[in-house]
């Protein structure tokens, strides 16, 4: 399905992941002009696509980028049991299949490509560069979850009770957590727009999701001297969903060289800073993005350079061992 908004096209459709299920995936672009960049949005947990990510595709769009958008398994549009996510991994490979597939195509292979992902989805764009580490041209990282705040993880005691339980229980709804739309989502009006969308998950964590996303945050608080692409992460102060203090410490201990690598703490700011804040606030955060965005684009496509330099050598040698036979 294909439509406009002003000067922007958006389309959407189903695809097929590798365990045959259907994801849906969405994309908004400039409608009479190419994209300067490629952004793959990555969404957090219990979140979707379409709709909570449409201002901040508009956004992109409007500043000169093609967003590319999917739904995870149990979230969204996708097929899945709701707010179900039996393996991180398997989710992992979903965004990685879709989003390379997009980057391979014609039009698209010479042109620089972002991740961009709030709280799970920012672990989702560390996985992703994990996965394939010289393949993104930088991440935003909004809000990441590299660690959940200690004041909703439940006690440890819990935790070990809750792990045994999942291997029996999996898909049951019984990890005691508040509730995360009052406390991720500053602004009232956007809370009253969380609850009524019907593609958003509301109801308590499902066993298996919860230790899957506590592994994925403790395995991440642990490697964070792993990371090596560029990138911009930002974290509100008083965010009590994912720990601000880690995403200072992502910035000082990642091995990107210090002028690829930036952070915002925005005083006050809650959790989501791309969709639950205050539409100042929203602005301002926003207005960061694009600005570091618009500066790595800038600089051309060092990666194509790079890969060309590669393949160049690569010939070069193989050319020099010829000779020598």
């Amino acid at each position: 399905m294909a439509s406009e908004i002003g000067s922007i096209t958006y389309e959407e459709e189903h695809i097929l992941n590798s365990r045959g299920m259907k994801l849906f995936t969405c994309r908004w672009l400039p409608a009479n002009s190419e994209p300067k960049a490629l952004v793959f949005f990555c969404h957090g947990y219990g979140m979707e696509c379409s709709i909570t990510m449409k201002g901040a595709a508009i956004r992109l769009v409007k500043a000169g980028f093609g967003v590319y958008g999917i739904d995870y398994e149990g979230h969204g549009k996708s097929s899945g049991l709701a707010g179900y996510v039996p393996s991180f991994d398997d989710v992992v490979t979903d965004c990685s299949d879709h989003f390379t597939s997009i980057c391979e195509r014609k039009e698209n292979v010479n042109k620089l490509r972002f991740l961009l992902g709030e709280s799970m989805g920012g672990a989702m764009v560390l996985l992703l560069h994990r996965k394939k580490p010289d393949y993104w041209d930088g991440g935003v990282l909004v809000a990441p979850m590299c660690k959940i705040a200690d004041d909703i993880k439940p006690h440890p005691l819990v935790i070990s009770v809750l792990t045994k339980l999942a291997r029996i229980i999996p898909t049951w709804k019984i990890i005691p957590t508040q509730d995360i739309i009052d406390v991720a989502f500053r602004d009232p009006e956007i809370r009253k727009e969380v609850r009524a969308n019907p593609y958003c998950y509301k109801g308590r964590p499902r066993l298996q999701t919860g230790y899957q996303l506590l592994s994925v945050s403790l395995d991440l608080e642990k490697r964070l001297q792993e990371v090596s692409l560029p990138f911009l992460v930002l974290h509100g102060e008083d965010d009590k969903v994912t720990d601000p203090s880690v995403s200072k410490l992502l910035y000082e201990t990642a091995s990107t060289s210090s002028e690829d690598k930036s952070v915002k703490l925005y005083k006050g700011m809650w959790h989501s800073l791309s969709y639950g804040e205050f539409p100042e606030n929203i602005d301002t955060v926003f207005a960061d993005i694009i600005e570091w965005l618009d500066a790595k684009a800038s600089l051309g496509n060092w990666r194509l350079e790079r890969e060309q330099k590669l393949e160049n050598d690569g010939l070069l040698i193989s050319s020099s061992s010829k000779k020598s036979l």
